[in-house]
């Protein structure tokens, strides 16, 4: 008799079964691994509702987490009822959300991405251009394939972005020599994986079933390939992955201290400068709109709250009294 897996095998394969990212397998995981732990590892089949928001208590109240942090934990559990455990959820009205706060982006002034970005060399001042200059999110730009890079019409094809969906980007002209290069560097370096009996990339889905020898091609490589070779976490396989997210995270906090830029500013302060420049040259929000891949208008037009205007165009009270 075959034993029936693991609870946290099943949590693995309905995310794979709905086409989850690697990042939120891995997230739920480790939420369902620490609610269950939190109630002396009792099988989830025995608690409900109260148990899920004694939980999120604690983590509000006791860790202090951020409001989306705790939802991301209660979107695991839900997760957990719903899709693998097929439990009714009668109670999960009952469960309250974290209400998120609405904060204004950080934004950096044309001067201050100058700075920056001088103030980096390299992969890393490749990648913040492009961030920048296309207002890809640090991953898309990290996950970014040769094939997907279109001199010819300028343009970059971001796919699977956030929401699943693929957008058109325009690629910057003075980025197109340095990503010239970077794509004949990465292709070096899948030759060398190539003869040392590697050199097939992580497809997604079923395309490496479907089109065998596409793993191999150089059209499918990561742009930005990392420095060794790794075990793919999903199928124990060995390839060589992305360049990881740190690297560049690391690269733009050096670089923000050395250019003496004391705004709290990441790689997605990049996307978020972006599209704060393009409407302060007046590009209208719907193209902004599609340009960040945003499913509703909404989530764009906070950018029109962090326009350069002076306190939203509005002159203080303060600057009409009479110099002293």
């Amino acid at each position: 008799m075959v034993a029936a897996p693991r609870l946290l095998d099943q949590v693995r394969a309905c995310c794979r079964v709905r086409h989850l990212s690697l990042r939120t397998e891995q997230a739920y995981v480790g939420w369902i691994r620490r609610f269950i732990l939190a109630n002396g590892k009792r099988h989830p089949r025995d608690m409900d509702g109260h148990d899920v928001s004694a939980f999120l208590t604690v983590l509000a109240t006791r860790h202090r987490v951020a409001a989306g942090t705790q939802n991301q934990a209660l979107a695991a559990l839900l997760f957990l009822y719903r899709d693998v455990l097929g439990v009714e959820l009668p109670w999960m009205d009952a469960v309250i959300r974290a209400k998120r706060p609405r904060r204004v982006p950080v934004v950096l002034s044309v001067d201050e991405v100058q700075r920056l970005l001088l103030a980096m060399e390299g992969r890393t001042a490749l990648l913040a251009g492009l961030l920048y200059g296309t207002g890809m999110r640090l991953m898309e730009a990290l996950r970014l394939r040769v094939k997907d890079v279109d001199f010819a019409q300028r343009q970059i094809v971001v796919r699977e972005g956030k929401g699943g969906k693929d957008r058109h980007v325009p690629l910057p002209e003075r980025l197109a020599p340095s990503l010239r290069d970077e794509i004949a560097r990465a292709g070096h370096v899948h030759a060398g994986d190539l003869e040392a009996g590697h050199g097939a990339v992580w497809l997604p889905y079923a395309l490496a079933r479907k089109y065998p020898g596409a793993a191999r091609e150089r059209g499918w490589q990561y742009v930005f390939p990392a420095q060794r070779l790794s075990r793919d976490p999903r199928d124990g396989m060995i390839r060589r992955h992305h360049l990881d997210e740190s690297v560049l995270q690391r690269a733009v906090r050096s670089a923000r201290l050395r250019a003496g830029i004391l705004k709290p500013a990441s790689c997605h302060t990049l996307r978020h400068s972006f599209a704060t420049h393009l409407l302060e040259a007046g590009q209208d929000i719907r193209t902004i709109q599609a340009l960040l891949g945003h499913k509703d208008l909404s989530t764009t037009q906070i950018y029109t709250h962090v326009l350069n205007r002076g306190g939203l165009g509005v002159r203080s009270p303060l600057d009409r009294l009479p110099a002293a």
